[in-house]
């Protein structure tokens, strides 16, 4: 794995922008940056990133059926004991994912080391899966890289055939925030994903969603919603004001309602409990702030928090670094210390995919300090040998 320099495509913003990607830069801040890209070799991607992928997401199932009928378990994830049957029932009834993805520490040598698993709202979808790709077919006929260079990036291509394979879904909302660009081009790209499949398709915002008197989700022409992808977390869904409609209504949500257990950090805790040792996983517990952390070096981070927020780092017990944010309340976890390398002064995170249960590509953000956040920069990969 190598952190390579390389020219830009002199066309690059106006490729974005025709291509939809209209946040290449964030608050006049550089987001997508293709002055450098990290070449891999092939047994780095399929031992070191997709093989823990694959094995990590089907470790991840076995935890959700340990855990979904768990009354002790669920109270340590702080699941709201209203959504508890919600959960059960999605995960009886078999109900689909879409998708995920894991976010490693990893820099060539030894295993991938896992920070988070981000299962429910995860973004930097569009510019892994589809704008990668397209600055690989350019830089190669540009003579920016070799023209043998590839890419570990089916993502595209299992989005599709995962919509597909969803059972009885002739048509399907999709739902954000408004004031969001990120998240709006992240679902009109998963619209024309899921119209490639067949599915027809309409865009709402989740301000727009209203119960009817039957106590059905409708859209804002009062049409019923019966399949609704939303990127929106499910600890809002459930404590928003129709919340209480979710149990009773027929609406399919993708994620499905079980996404809530996988995507709350206290996961990494109890999958250290049951695979403790595993090369991928770094030791994890639920902190207790009257009880010492069992290592001196380590972070703590919320149950529920998004985009780096309220992190706190800590070396020999002292707090060396915390993030601003407003999560927390729900309980922390703490984790063992393990920074992003520092490859040329930058810390890169592997965001490895997984769609419709198949680890299938990576993406990766780049960040001068050792917590990836919102404004870290996404830079495209290439697989050169």
């Amino acid at each position: 794995m190598r952190r390579v320099e390389i020219d830009e495509r002199p066309n690059w913003q106006q490729r974005a922008e025709e291509a939809g990607f209209i946040f290449h830069h964030v608050g006049g801040e550089r987001y997508w940056d293709e002055s450098v890209c990290y070449s891999f070799t092939l047994k780095e991607i399929e031992r070191d990133l997709e093989s823990p992928t694959q094995e990590l997401a089907d470790m991840c199932l076995d935890l959700v059926s340990n855990v979904v009928a768990d009354e002790e378990l669920l109270r340590k994830l702080a699941i709201p004991e209203g959504a508890w049957q919600l959960i059960l029932d999605s995960w009886k009834k078999g109900e689909r994912s879409l998708y995920g993805r894991f976010d490693f520490a990893y820099d060539g040598n030894g295993p991938a080391k896992l920070y988070e698993y981000n299962a429910d709202t995860p973004t930097a979808l569009y510019e892994a899966a589809y704008f990668q790709w397209v600055w690989l077919e350019d830089a190669k006929e540009q003579g920016l890289v070799p023209e043998s260079s590839d890419q570990f990036n089916m993502i595209q291509e299992e989005l599709i055939e995962t919509f597909k394979r969803l059972p009885e879904a002739p048509s399907m909302h999709f739902a954000c925030v408004t004031g969001s660009e990120e998240d709006l081009a992240t679902v009109h790209y998963l619209r024309d994903c899921a119209e490639q499949a067949g599915i027809k398709t309409s865009h709402l915002y989740i301000e727009d969603i209203g119960i009817d008197g039957n106590g059905q989700f409708v859209d804002q022409d009062d049409a019923a919603i019966r399949w609704l992808f939303k990127l929106y977390p499910w600890e809002f869904m459930v404590r928003d004001t129709y919340g209480g409609a979710l149990a009773a209504c027929d609406t399919t949500f993708l994620e499905p309602p079980w996404k809530m257990l996988l995507s709350n950090k206290g996961i990494l805790p109890l999958l250290w409990e049951r695979h403790q040792g595993h090369p991928n996983l770094l030791p994890a517990w639920f902190h207790d702030r009257y009880n010492q952390a069992p290592v001196p070096d380590y972070v703590l981070k919320p149950l529920l928090s998004r985009e780096g927020a309220n992190i706190r780092v800590f070396r020999d017990h002292q707090e060396v670094l915390a993030t601003p944010g407003q999560y927390g309340l729900e309980g922390y976890i703490g984790q063992a210390l393990c920074p992003p390398p520092n490859i040329d002064g930058h810390g890169p995170v592997i965001g490895s995919w997984v769609i419709g249960g198949k680890a299938c590509g990576i993406g990766i953000r780049e960040d001068d300090t050792p917590i990836t956040g919102n404004m870290s920069r996404f830079v495209p990969h290439v697989i050169a040998g």
